[in-house]
């Protein structure tokens, strides 16, 4: 799908989609017990332009999210005069080749599935001076065809990232087999994603640092905070309505 400008009056319809996800995350955590201000709201910027991704920054939500480095990199430059500055999210696959010139965005990353991907960022990161932030992406359906690691490499991925100093593991991420399937399916899967952070923090070295579960997009994304999400990826329900 290609990127797409918002019509006029799109300022006004990003506003009023952003707030109403908003109420639906503040209920999701009244529900939940939890605090609303704990939950990150990412706005998935992917099918808009950067113009259609301004509005969504002055709407009020500052961290911005691409799933390909191309279009990070185009963003990130195009929208660098914001104020506050936007917080970029890599949600997509990160090819090794691509690392240097993502990693001058200072995105967290939440896409880390491989130790070779792994060692490849912290040699990047050494060579810039800078600690990389990042998620290790969990394969929750098991499918070999999609992304992120397996439950043990995604393990063996924290341990071995607690020896590089370049590399700061902040959680995990995952989406559910079928976003858009049944509402308790998805949230069994988040339940077992938030069970393996909690096992890890518990176990591994360097665990404290593993506060953030990055699950839950326009879909399911109230599943993922009764589950204990820390982070959401919205695109869809922020444009809802401006197809032309």
């Amino acid at each position: 799908m290609t990127c797409r400008p918002l019509p006029e009056g799109g300022a006004a319809v990003v506003a009023a989609n952003l707030a109403r996800v908003r109420d639906q995350v503040a209920e999701a955590c009244r529900r939940a017990g939890r605090n609303p201000a704990a939950v990150t709201l990412i706005g998935v910027t992917k099918y808009v332009d950067a113009a259609a991704a301004r509005l969504v920054h002055a709407a009020g939500c500052h961290d911005l999210a691409e799933s390909r480095p191309q279009a990070l990199w185009g963003k990130a430059e195009a929208l660098a005069d914001l104020a506050p500055p936007p917080r970029w999210h890599l949600i997509g696959h990160l090819q090794r080749n691509k690392i240097r010139r993502t990693l001058a965005a200072n995105p967290l990353i939440h896409s880390l599935d491989s130790r070779r991907l792994l060692e490849s960022l912290a040699a990047e990161s050494a060579a810039a001076g800078r600690v990389c932030e990042a998620l290790v992406e969990v394969n929750l359906a098991g499918d070999p065809d999609r992304t992120g690691a397996a439950e043990a490499e995604a393990e063996a991925i924290v341990a071995a990232a607690a020896t590089r100093p370049e590399i700061l593991i902040r959680g995990l991420m995952g989406m559910a087999s079928v976003p858009d399937g049944d509402p308790g399916a998805a949230r069994r899967e988040f339940a077992r994603l938030r069970e393996l952070r909690d096992r890890f923090a518990a176990t591994l070295p360097g665990g404290d640092s593993l506060r953030e579960l990055s699950m839950g997009m326009s879909g399911d994304f109230v599943a993922a905070i009764l589950e204990g999400a820390t982070m959401i990826r919205i695109g869809s329900a922020l444009f809802a309505g401006l197809d032309r």
